[in-house]
């Protein structure tokens, strides 16, 4: 079973995701930080993690340099309501294998992660 952390400071839409993960198969955490998600990352494997970027104390950005340095084979998504060409560039710069405008389409990321789970390229367009 696949395990997924969603790191986003707003906890309905966190939550709300994380319950529709887990109705489709995932085993799925949630917490509300880049420091939180570190933290449990040391503690944890994880085989995904999606992560807004807009987020106190540790933006997304900042979360993803950290797990690109720390924990390289661990695949993110990065999604945003304020999205925009120079923190998309920067996120995929970082590692970032997709780069997503909220509000999430439950069939477009899963899209995205049967690509990364399974490999092969997709069109989401």
């Amino acid at each position: 079973m696949k395990k997924i952390l969603i790191v986003d400071d707003e906890e309905n839409s966190r939550v709300s995701l994380g319950k529709l993960l887990s109705h489709e198969g995932y085993l799925v955490n949630t917490v509300a930080n880049g420091q939180e998600a570190l933290d449990f990352l040391q503690q944890n494997k994880i085989n995904l993690i999606i992560t807004d970027i807009n987020m106190p104390q540790m933006n997304g950005l900042a979360f993803l340099k950290a797990v690109s340095s720390d924990h390289p084979k661990i695949d993110v998504i990065m999604v945003t309501a304020y999205g925009g060409v120079g923190s998309y560039l920067e996120a995929m710069n970082l590692g970032a294998m997709e780069y997503i405008n909220k509000p999430i389409k439950l069939d477009e990321l899963k899209l995205i992660m049967k690509r990364i789970f399974h490999g092969g390229a997709i069109n989401t367009a």
